[in-house]
């Protein structure tokens, strides 16, 4: 081994770094020289280092292959006991709905309870989100030989969705539970007191007019009212939101900013009058 003086490697130590940039600037200045001779270089370098490359690569994807596996492990892990908890929910919920359905089977058969007759629905693809004279409506394309009219029940898979108010020969529109013209009657399923869902224009109508000594609580759920003739009662519609500035606000079920499909309902009933069945003022005579 050979042993160098303390001058010397002081001496080769302080020439190393100039060393170095000569060495660098020579290569980029070889490279503009000789565009081709760099790039013969660089192509020899990629095929000498390429094995290596490999060889490497494989190792280092095994191991990233390994963690991403742990990772996936444990979040099934995870998973199993949330599904384990839902399970055991879902089980205890079951029996009690089983229960539930069984004592109402029996009240019914006491009190010879007469069923309500199961409305006709049919389906119909939203073609257009155009409000028209409204905000928030939604236009649906209907064939020419199916008969709709006004006050039908629109819902999509979730809920309450809003009321067939304008009726063609090949289209229908609807009027949103959020438009500001809309008036829900709704309950409150906790308290069973009744209110008034109004829209906004907005992501989420307003919740008025309650009883007092029955406020609203937060999420608790919003079916509607069969106040009137317009609505049946007990369609889901949403859950109670408060705001930070003590506003109740209705978080709808229905998915209004993505309908596609909508299922209209004829409960038979109405609510929903015609322009000309509107009574308008009469002048007042001049005094």
């Amino acid at each position: 081994m050979i042993r160098l003086s303390i001058p010397l490697r002081q001496a080769l130590a302080r020439l190393s770094l100039p060393v170095l940039i000569a060495a660098a600037f020579g290569t980029i200045m070889l490279g503009k020289a000789d565009a081709l001779l760099a790039e013969r270089a660089r192509t020899v370098l990629a095929d000498a280092l390429a094995p290596f490359y490999a060889a490497f690569a494989e190792p280092a994807r095994a191991v990233r292959d390994a963690v991403l596996d742990a990772q996936e492990l444990l979040e099934i892990r995870e998973e199993n006991y949330r599904l384990r908890d839902e399970n055991e929910r879902l089980r205890r919920w079951q029996a009690a709905a089983l229960a539930l359905e069984a004592e109402n089977a029996l009240l019914r058969r006491q009190l010879a309870f007469i069923p309500e007759r199961a409305p006709a629905y049919l389906t119909a693809r939203v073609v257009a989100d155009g409000g028209g004279v409204y905000a928030r409506a939604v236009l649906l394309a209907m064939p020419p030989e199916v008969q709709l009219r006004r006050g039908q029940i629109a819902l999509d898979e979730r809920g309450f969705v809003g009321r067939v108010t304008e009726v063609g020969s090949r289209s229908a529109r609807v009027l949103l539970a959020t438009d500001i013209n809309s008036r829900i009657p709704v309950t409150l399923e906790g308290s069973r007191a009744r209110a008034m869902m109004v829209g906004t224009n907005g992501a989420r109508p307003r919740l008025q007019h309650w009883a007092e000594g029955s406020r609203p609580e937060e999420g608790e759920r919003i079916v509607t009212s069969a106040e009137g003739i317009g609505f049946p009662a007990g369609l889901p519609v949403g859950v109670v939101r408060w705001t930070e500035a003590g506003v109740a606000e209705v978080e709808l079920f229905a998915r209004l900013d993505r309908l596609d499909v909508v299922r209209l309902f004829d409960f038979g009933l109405g609510g929903i009058l015609p322009p000309e069945a509107i009574a308008r003022p009469e002048p007042r005579g001049r005094r």
